[in-house]
């Protein structure tokens, strides 16, 4: 069973930082790519960033980058997102995932991803 569990939100006023963390089990977690997706109240879920297996790649939704980094910890099965700058658009259910399939590439789409956090409320206040 594979189970994603997500922590580090919180409310923090617009221009500062929080960092999300996603531990993993129940799947060899170094063989798979990591994302991190957000859902606002009303809207779709978006995708935020990824990484690949390896750590070498990564891959962000524009709305983020220069802001956010993704990065991971195979020794410890987590997978890390850093959000600097924050805006009050940011405000979101973080969900973190991962992709299908073993050792394939970064991707940005939500429907190449099989198993997701419960997710955890970030809120930025103006």
């Amino acid at each position: 069973q594979v189970q994603l569990v997500e922590s580090g939100g919180g409310l923090v006023q617009a221009g500062g930082s929080l960092r999300l963390s996603c531990v993993a089990s129940g799947r060899t977690f170094s063989n798979y790519v990591m994302g991190w997706f957000r859902q606002a109240p009303g809207k779709e879920r978006e995708f935020v960033a990824a990484i690949s297996w390896s750590g070498s790649s990564t891959l962000y939704a524009d709305s983020v980058k220069g802001r956010f980094t993704i990065s991971r910890d195979n020794a410890k099965n987590t997978v890390f997102l850093q959000m600097n700058s924050l805006k009050p658009e940011d405000t979101a259910v973080y969900y973190c995932a991962t992709r299908r399939g073993l050792r394939v590439g970064v991707s940005s789409s939500r429907y190449e991803y099989d198993y997701w956090g419960q997710g955890t409320q970030v809120t930025a206040s103006s």
